[in-house]
């Protein structure tokens, strides 16, 4: 038997009793775990019953074992029998003290449910539709990209090193007048202004004719990876070799050939290819975009208490799955963390948002679905599976062998979902 009691916050209190009879099941199941393994004088290990068991160790020791197995079992049925949603592991109120062999007990557990959602408005929502249009001054933009990724780098005769040229030149850091680990190179090649040295270092440079030999003093910032050189005051010594400046080719055909993109062999076919890919370009991200309003609005629109736990568990997990990444690329979490230029707190802090934000998202989602009536077709839900087995380049059996159906029904109607609340957008 189970009382329900509902508290603040998407929380429940579960008072559950249990009979005699089903701590006297959680007895033998504790029993039976250890017999094997018990050695009484006089028996064979594996050999002594329950009642010579509790006679040389007492029933109490196998209380834990027990309670851990009604605990499990009465829990679960209570779940079932009214019908929860739970989002987190319970918190059990059990004192073992109350706990006596033949004699009904009572505990409580409370444990965060799945949140209602009270939803606001989520049809007819005013949205400013952004143009698929493409200009020509973006056209031209695209296929300057081109032209400068295929420059050459060429040796500039004369005059000096400017924002934009690219400096080979030797250096080497001193700090208190010591040269530092990791602080020299030769004949190393930098594009100025592209602020991958420290800050400061390339304006310093700007001016510089080769062969000329300059000490450009740097303060390293504050939060400076390595501890040592954080903060600190140095001097790096610098000679200039050599500026090279890029040479950008002629937009002709001739280029275009070179370029060897199939099909395209003129000025005219590259720009009609680059305008086309744009405008799909565009037509994607302005699909996303609306997308993202929509989802954003009906999700802010709507109202509902999301308990803490769901949050850190739905944390949790997209943690792992960074962790995962991380872990594909050869680098630890804090290494990782080090690379993007984020603390843990502060990533931890992040991770928290995005969660809550997907919660939101997820169960204002399945709300409208069922507001709406959205369903999954027999047919749609085969799509997404064939579509899942191309992707992984697997067989459709194997796939659906491994991946829960109703996982994927629900994918399906979330897309539908979507798909309804772009389709109801008010575009101006």
């Amino acid at each position: 038997m189970a009382k329900i009691e509902e508290l603040s916050n998407s929380r429940v209190k579960l008072t559950i009793d249990v009979t005699p009879e089903q701590f006297e099941e959680g007895l033998d199941k504790a029993f039976e775990k250890i017999k094997d393994d018990v050695e009484i004088k006089g028996f064979r290990k594996g050999k002594v019953t329950r009642k010579v068991y509790e006679q040389h160790k007492g029933v109490e020791s196998l209380y834990e074992e027990a309670l851990n197995h009604v605990v499990q079992e009465t829990y679960v049925q209570a779940v079932m029998d009214n019908n929860l949603q739970v989002v987190s592991q319970p918190k059990i109120d059990l004192d073992i003290n109350n706990v006596k062999k033949g004699e009904p007990f009572t505990y409580t557990a409370i444990v965060a449910v799945k949140p209602d959602v009270e939803l606001g408005q989520y049809k007819g929502l005013e949205y400013e539709e952004p143009s698929d249009e493409v200009t020509e001054e973006e056209v031209n933009a695209e296929i300057q990209k081109l032209r400068e990724q295929n420059a050459e780098l060429i040796v500039k005769e004369e005059g000096a090193l400017e924002e934009g040229d690219t400096a080979v030149f030797d250096f080497e850091g001193f700090l208190d007048g010591e040269p530092f680990e990791g602080g020299k190179a030769e004949n190393h090649e930098l594009e100025i202004g592209s602020g991958q040295f420290i800050p400061g270092f390339e304006e310093k440079m700007v001016g510089m004719k080769p062969g000329e030999e300059k000490e450009i003093e740097i303060t390293f910032p504050e939060d400076y990876q390595a501890e040592h050189l954080a903060g600190k005051d140095t001097v790096f010594k610098v000679k200039l070799h050599e500026i090279k400046v890029k040479e950008v080719p002629e937009l002709n055909d001739e280029f275009v050939k070179d370029l060897d993109k199939e099909g395209i062999e003129t000025v005219e076919a590259l720009k009609k290819d680059t305008r086309e890919s744009l405008e799909k370009q565009k037509r994607e991200a302005n699909k996303n975009k609306a997308i993202d309003f929509a989802v954003d609005q009906a999700s802010k629109n709507a109202e509902m208490n999301v308990p803490e736990e769901m949050i850190v568990e739905e944390k949790n997990r997209m943690m792992d799955n960074t962790k995962r990444q991380a872990q594909q690329y050869g680098l630890d979490l804090d290494t990782y963390l080090q690379l993007t230029g984020m603390d843990k707190e502060q990533f931890e802090s992040n991770m928290m948002n995005d969660a809550e934000r997907s919660i939101r998202y997820n169960l204002t989602l399945e709300a409208i679905g069922e507001e709406e009536g959205i369903k999954a077709t027999e047919e749609e839900v085969n799509e997404k599976f064939e579509e899942l087995a191309e992707q992984h380049n697997m067989d459709v059996e194997q796939v659906k062998s491994q991946v829960n159906p109703q996982a994927v029904e629900q994918e399906v109607v979330f897309r539908k979902t979507i798909d309804f609340l772009v389709d109801n957008l008010e575009k101006k």
